[in-house]
């Protein structure tokens, strides 16, 4: 009989879960997870290399160079370290060259810097007979070697969620699954998120999006992985996604690595932070004093984008502005796209006459790529001349404000840009009233025709498709009893239940209304611009919402504003940062800057149109891309 003591035992255990989940390793000051699958196996001719048992740290190098020097090594691990945030020196402790190029007789000319204090461990027979042979041939990076079995492992950067903008992070473990990441750094009350060498990938035609980091709005399906909602009884209740929704396998399929689940509010209604989460803590706003409401109900993907360098793009929703509303206040772009341009399957549905999926970013050019992709089953036309009118609303005419100067500027940049496009006020309720169908009462506003519109299409479609289904499950799991719902959710839902199902009929129509009267008077599509103007409205002008502010109870999103454009119309909106202006923050007691965005609303299927415009003020110096931290314009020093 053998025995075993506690520590002997926790160790065998330790050492099964370090098996099945991978480990984590520190190298050059970062912490690394180590998935527990290797890509590659190196078979190590005569190389005894010191490991304690461990895994090691190897670099990868790949070069076209037909000869290969240490100045042509020591310029590809300067590029290594300029590109990549995985990477860092410590993995040149041992390094395997490959060569990509054509030349029939490539030369090797290497003696290696001394202060690496590597082990050369070969290349390719490219470059000579070989020390070193690899089973399968690997991108350049930074990896983990096996001393023992030659195993080649990946390597995942981890940064801490300070932030508080993800659920799960997120690791791919094949047949198109996912697990929750393995993997946490000391230190921190927060999650983890693991990142792949950006080294390890190279964008093609057909995988535009290789290697782009890519967090998702959780209420969108991911095989393996359990939705939530921003609810905890419904995340509890129900199982993992059994399959990943068609609009998200569209972006993995074009080469998006998805690196986490992010945080929206409630079943996507509306929440302001501190007064309306409940069930979870709502993200944190990196801009200005950093105690700002970071919005809803993208409320995770924008904290994300405004705040970690690290992540690419992040995907959410939008209803009633989930999107447009976090992209403003957190500093980035983000697009509520034309209805209808995408599959919505396996996605918590709001209105499904009006749920639309978009991406909140920092960077313009990738704004529109992942546009193309996640858009292209809809078969968008892409306009390069555009529009040389512009209709805006509820703008400033004099720059009484640091944000008020900065829009007129952006508008005037853009009549300049645009030829000298003609610049004129748009009075819509002034236009409904001369041009209203004749079959609306003379004495119907746009207030009143869709003062209900919006919050009757969300309550009588959202109830019986997620609210009900929740209560009768989790009642029958449950003993009966009732879930808990955050207060926003709860009184709109309550308070749909008080209207009959006609009254969604007669909201219906009044949104079909609206869409033809819109689409036919206001704006409409050209042939050559795809739209006869531009119509632009103040999306934020610098305006502080603290979170550290005790404020009423929830109400019913009533009535009818220029943010309810796109919603009802059905038309793109699409939100651009154009600067940022200085307030004095309560919190810091200094004075620090917040964002100002324009939405730019175009007919529908123009989406493409917007996308191009936007780069082109990009590329001329118009729109300035944002970074991350309290400033968009500064170091990405970011507040606590």
């Amino acid at each position: 009989m053998v025995s075993y003591s506690l520590a002997a035992v926790l160790s065998l255990i330790s050492t099964a879960v370090a098996t099945l989940k991978g480990q984590t390793i520190a190298v050059g000051g970062n912490t690394y997870y180590v998935p527990p699958t290797s890509v590659t196996v190196l078979h190590l001719k005569g190389h005894h290399l010191s490991s304690q048992g461990g895994l090691v740290p190897l670099t990868v190098i790949k070069s076209d160079s037909w000869k290969l020097t240490n100045t042509a090594i020591q310029g590809l691990v300067d590029v290594y370290q300029t590109t990549d945030d995985v990477f860092n020196t410590g993995f040149l402790e041992n390094i395997y060259i490959t060569y990509n190029g054509t030349h029939k007789k490539p030369s090797l000319e290497l003696s290696l810097p001394s202060v690496w204090k590597n082990q050369f461990l070969g290349h390719v027979a490219a470059y000579g007979s070989g020390s070193t042979e690899c089973t399968k041939s690997i991108p350049p990076g930074p990896y983990f070697l096996d001393p023992a079995t030659g195993a080649v492992f990946e390597a995942y950067r981890l940064y801490s969620d300070v932030m508080g903008s993800f659920t799960d992070g997120l690791i791919a473990v094949g047949d198109g699954s996912y697990d929750v990441l393995p993997a946490s750094l000391q230190g921190y009350a927060s999650l983890t998120i693991g990142v792949p060498s950006r080294l390890y990938f190279t964008k093609t035609a057909e995988q535009p999006l290789a290697g782009v980091r890519l967090g998702v709005k959780d209420l969108y399906d991911i095989k393996g992985i359990k939705t939530g909602c921003g609810n905890r009884a419904y995340y509890d209740l129900y199982p993992p996604a059994n399959a990943t929704g068609p609009a998200i396998q569209s972006l993995i399929n074009a080469g998006a690595v998805i690196v986490g689940k992010m945080k929206t509010s409630q079943f996507a209604n509306g929440e302001t932070a501190t007064a309306d989460w409940v069930d979870y803590h709502s993200p944190f706003n990196a801009r200005g004093d950093g105690y700002q409401d970071p919005s809803s109900s993208s409320s995770g993907p924008g904290s994300g984008i405004g705040a970690y360098p690290w992540l690419d793009i992040a995907i959410g929703s939008d209803t009633g502005g989930s999107i447009r509303n976090p992209s403003q206040v957190n500093g980035c772009f983000g697009n509520r796209p034309s209805w209808n341009l995408v599959s919505l399957d396996n996605v918590m549905a709001m209105s499904p006459l009006l749920d639309t999926a978009g991406f909140l970013t920092r960077d313009a050019s990738l704004w529109q790529t992942a546009s193309e992709v996640l858009y292209a089953t809809a078969g968008l036309k892409s306009y390069t001349n555009y529009p040389k009118a512009i209709k805006t609303i509820g703008f400033p005419t004099t720059a009484s404000t640091e944000a008020y100067g900065i829009l007129i500027d952006f508008v005037s940049s853009l009549s300049t840009f645009l030829g000298g496009a003609n610049v004129s006020a748009l009075d819509y309720d002034d236009l409904w009233a001369a041009t209203k169908p004749p079959t609306v009462p003379a004495n119907e506003t746009l207030d009143t025709l869709l003062n209900l519109t919006y919050p009757i299409l969300i309550t009588k479609q959202q109830y019986p498709l997620v609210g009900a289904a929740l209560y009768r499950d989790y009642a029958a799991a449950n003993g009966g009893r009732k879930p808990f719902i955050d207060p926003v959710p709860l009184s709109r839902w309550n308070w749909g239940l008080e209207y009959p199902d006609s009254q969604l009929t007669t909201e219906i129509e009044n949104k079909d209304i609206f869409t033809k009267w819109w689409n036919s008077t206001v704006q409409v599509f050209n042939e050559e611009t795809c739209s006869d103007s531009l119509i632009l409205y103040v999306g934020t002008a610098a305006s502080p919402t603290y979170r550290n502010v005790y404020r009423s109870m929830p109400g019913i999103p009533t009535g009818f504003s220029a943010a309810r454009i796109a919603n009802i119309a059905g038309v793109p909106d699409m939100v651009v940062p154009v600067g940022e202006a200085l307030y004095n923050s309560t919190i810091t007691l200094q004075g620090e800057y917040l964002p100002v965005a324009v939405d730019i609303i175009a007919p529908h299927g123009c989406d493409l149109m917007v996308l191009n415009l936007v780069n082109e003020l990009v590329d001329r110096g118009i729109v300035k891309e944002p970074a991350t931290g309290s400033s968009m314009y500064s170091n990405g020093t970011t507040y606590y």
